[in-house]
């Protein structure tokens, strides 16, 4: 790992020891060292820049939720030592509502929910990153639902006026990390897939996944079988039938000792029109970002996840609504 500190073997090892560091060894000063000064993290809530944003914000989590442990799953990357690598981080996270916050007074309720974080990681240090949490699984736990929460929100904020506007395209900004990811046939796979889906070729479900696939979708829901994917899947483009579907970033990875694997990130822009997860439509513009992680067996695609927030497409119709 050239430039990296000697203690990484390798980029998962990087990615997965500095968030235990970060998180649980309390080193949050350590982000000034691994996380550069300008850069941008876009999630769905919206856009931040800079390591002191990050510190600031991983402060007020562990205030709400002091023992919440980020537990690494798995790591897709792709990248090289002189160009630098992209690691699509998957997390299971565990915490205990025990202070006050975004999420109200404590509640004492334990939590489970996973978050997927796209990071680029050059000399050390990450400079480009995109992430979701899912707040859907969060705030259900806590005995909310993802559309009340984005309307307390929009209260607590100051009203439609005032309220902070979720992430969307415009709001961007150009980071240092420029690449697709890697043309490994397993990532075209899964991104043709997604694509097949998002143009209505539904038949893609029953010719890609194995009939036994477990899907961990978000608002911290676990199916099972190839009809729940296609009701999954059918549910969220109905919602915006019209909507541009675009792939940003494609991984595929064939590592010793794991299954065959595969990262996408992607997103739907457009308007909610239609009838489905989201349900009445409204015609309000919606950006949904998205990622998504599949692992490929003997009889195709055998496990997925899929993360995007509810709330915050739940805050961009609300908005709308006035």
């Amino acid at each position: 790992m050239k430039n990296f500190d000697s203690q990484f073997r390798d980029l998962p090892d990087y990615i997965i020891k500095i968030t235990e560091e970060i998180w649980e060894g309390r080193g949050l000063d350590t982000l000034r060292r691994y996380y550069g000064d300008t850069l941008p993290v876009r999630t769905p809530a919206g856009l931040t820049q800079g390591n002191e944003n990050v510190i600031a914000a991983t402060m007020g989590t562990l205030a709400e939720f002091p023992d919440r442990t980020l537990l690494g799953e798995d790591v897709i990357w792709c990248g090289d030592e002189d160009a630098g690598f992209l690691s699509s981080h998957r997390i299971f996270s565990t915490a205990t509502h025990r202070g006050h916050g975004v999420f109200g007074p404590p509640t004492s309720k334990r939590l489970q929910f996973r978050i997927i974080a796209d990071c680029y990681c050059i000399d050390n240090q990450i400079t480009d990153e995109w992430m979701i949490r899912d707040l859907g699984a969060v705030v259900r736990q806590l005995g909310l639902d993802p559309q009340r929460f984005a309307a307390d929100q929009i209260e607590q904020e100051g009203g439609a006026e005032h309220a902070k506007r979720p992430f969307t395209p415009d709001q961007d900004v150009a980071g240092p990390y420029q690449s697709r990811g890697n043309e490994h046939p397993l990532g075209l796979r899964y991104a043709e897939f997604l694509e097949r889906i998002m143009n209505a070729e539904l038949r893609a479900v029953r010719e890609t996944y194995d009939r036994a696939v477990q899907l961990e979708l978000p608002g911290g829901v676990t199916e099972h079988g190839r009809d729940a994917a296609d009701r999954f899947w059918l549910g969220l483009r109905s919602a915006f039938p019209f909507a541009e579907f675009k792939v940003h970033h494609i991984i595929g990875r064939q590592d010793a000792g794991m299954a065959d694997r595969a990262a996408v990130r992607w997103s739907l822009t457009g308007t909610h029109d239609g009838v489905g997860a989201f349900s009445p439509p409204t015609g309000a513009p919606v950006h949904v970002m998205g990622i998504s992680h599949a692992e490929f067996g003997p009889r195709g695609l055998n496990r997925e996840w899929v993360l995007f927030d509810e709330s915050a497409i739940w805050k961009q119709i609300l908005l709308h609504k006035g």
